[in-house]
């Protein structure tokens, strides 16, 4: 009997394009997940072939986040969409005080999306999932018509393991309590905007997208009574706060000059009206812990590779329930208030 399998032409990756067969759950879509999913992302749940994956038992209260990504473009300076996908919901899980296990994918496939970039996404992808020590168990392809869904879209959900006892979440804060973020505000949205706009600013600004998983574990053993977790994505700083200082009904007050922002950042967004607290970030921790644990949380961040910016930048009051003000560097104080309109769409 003939082979099909050999009748059939086998995918050329630096060639060929996706088309709708790919989507069509026949031998085009078999010989996609062979030739690009398969050979970048292989475990011992993903490599049983099922349409889901049995995982072994978690002792400790799981955590759960799902995320979607759309950033245009899809390939900028320190990553992609593929990096960005697996970094963005390993830190959501671990902003819950949780280490992060698993991962799944799904993929929206625009026909006509060249192979050779979706082959590079998903190389990505399993790099940054190597990195951050998780496994992408599970997963699904769409292809849809083209002009429907801007070449790729990426879905991912995450599971992992609590790492603490007490709740770590928004509605913890206390007065009295010191906020820390791991590194400089703003390189993310920047880069995003400066690839779109092919704006150069003298130099090239590199996103920080990067999975936070292990330097997060590290500062909750260094100041186990952490209260808060959260990365200042969409909104940046600012946004984050303020929803932090809504949540725990208490007032923050930020120190401008102790808040780190790279020199061609600030100018970027100087020269483009912009302000680096609102501007978004892939790779930061915003850490809110008891104060006479800050000196441990900064140390520890500081000694990992992607926290040596760390900074402690502010303090929790009791007063102005819901309302972050900040000490200027004219010595005196403005609001920080929420962001009402979107600075910088489609950036993860």
């Amino acid at each position: 009997m003939m082979d099909r399998k050999k009748d059939v032409r086998r995918l050329n990756i630096k060639t060929d394009c996706i088309d709708m067969t790919h989507g069509a759950g026949g031998l085009a879509s078999v010989q996609l997940i062979e030739a690009v999913f398969a050979k970048h992302f292989t475990n011992e749940w993903l490599d049983v072939g099922h349409d889901g994956a049995l995982l072994p038992p978690i002792q400790k209260p799981v955590a759960v986040s799902c995320d979607a990504h759309v950033v245009s473009p899809l390939f900028f300076p320190g990553g992609d969409i593929g990096r960005l996908a697996v970094a963005g919901t390993v830190n959501d899980v671990a902003m819950c005080g949780a280490k992060p296990l698993y991962i799944t994918a799904s993929f929206i496939l625009e026909e006509g999306f060249p192979l050779a970039d979706l082959d590079r996404i998903v190389a990505s992808m399993a790099e940054t999932a190597r990195e951050a020590g998780v496994a992408i168990v599970t997963g699904d392809t769409k292809v849809v018509e083209k002009g429907l869904a801007d070449g790729v879209y990426v879905v991912t959900s995450g599971i992992g393991e609590a790492l603490t006892s007490h709740p770590i979440d928004g509605r913890q804060a206390r007065a009295g309590d010191a906020v820390l973020i791991s590194g400089s505000m703003g390189d993310h949205g920047m880069a995003i905007l400066s690839c779109r706009e092919n704006m150069t600013f003298g130099t090239t600004i590199q996103s920080d997208a990067a999975p936070l998983a292990d330097m997060v574990a590290a500062v909750l053993a260094a100041a186990p009574d952490t209260r808060v977790l959260r990365d200042p994505t969409r909104g940046g700083l600012a946004a984050t706060l303020n929803e932090i200082a809504n949540q725990s009904q208490v007032g923050i007050v930020l120190d401008e000059e102790a808040i780190p922002v790279k020199t061609e950042v600030a100018a970027a967004c100087e020269f483009l009206g912009l302000d680096p607290l609102f501007v978004a970030n892939e790779g930061k921790v915003i850490v809110i812990c008891p104060a006479e644990q800050a000196q441990a949380a900064l140390q520890t961040m500081r000694s990992h590779p992607k926290g040596k910016d760390a900074a402690i930048v502010g303090t929790v009051t009791a007063d102005g329930a819901g309302v972050v003000e900040m000490k200027t560097l004219m010595g005196g104080r403005r609001m920080v208030d929420w962001l009402n309109s979107e600075q910088l769409p489609r950036i993860c």
